[in-house]
């Protein structure tokens, strides 16, 4: 079985369904939990050994693009992260302005976005600009060595706005934990 799946015209792309919070500001202000899958959930960025996650050259890329995103997007401030063989989790905060410490988000007070209005530094442009960068990069690595290009990511992200503190903590915790827990993990190939 190959390691990537080759590129290919997204023919669901027109059926697509939302996963997201209706009626909800994805500029807001506040903490995000982001989780982003490899194509076909292929373990392309390394190995858990020891319980621990060693990263390969994809991986670093990863590990790279993610630490760059501040340096794109001025109100994104990174938090705790993991890059597991197939799938990546991560906390980032978005702020107002380009200062201060944020809080997470609170749940129950969602910010309305208005039909029309602009969706410039939505958490899609960030996470849709960090998986174009690893793909670009991934495939530029690839070409450099005479492989051809690949479908890097699934489509789309999963994300949760943090509630609280508490939940915060909870995210954190199970972020450090996800090398430990890849052998009991239903989405680890080797099972």
């Amino acid at each position: 079985m190959p390691l990537y799946v080759p590129i290919m015209p997204d023919t669901a792309r027109n059926n697509r369904r939302t996963i997201r919070l209706a009626g909800y500001d994805y500029r807001a202000s506040g903490g995000y939990f982001v989780t982003i899958c490899t194509a076909q959930k292929r373990p392309v960025f390394g190995k858990i050994k020891n319980d621990a996650m060693h990263l390969n050259s994809y991986g670093r890329i990863v590990e790279q693009c993610w630490y760059a995103l501040p340096e794109h997007f001025a109100h994104v401030a990174l938090d705790e992260f993991v890059i597991m063989p197939n799938h990546f989790h991560g906390i980032l905060f978005f702020r107002r302005g380009n200062e201060g410490t944020p809080e997470a988000c609170p749940y129950d007070q969602p910010h309305v976005r208005k039909f029309g209005a602009s969706q410039a530094r939505t958490l899609s442009l960030v996470i849709g600009q960090m998986k174009m960068r690893v793909t670009q990069n991934i495939n530029a690595y690839r070409v450099e060595r005479g492989l051809g290009k690949v479908v890097v990511w699934q489509r789309n992200y999963y994300e949760r706005i943090i509630r609280d503190e508490n939940e915060l903590d909870a995210i954190r915790l199970y972020i450090g934990e996800n090398p430990l827990n890849w052998p009991r993990d239903t989405e680890n190939p080797g099972m």
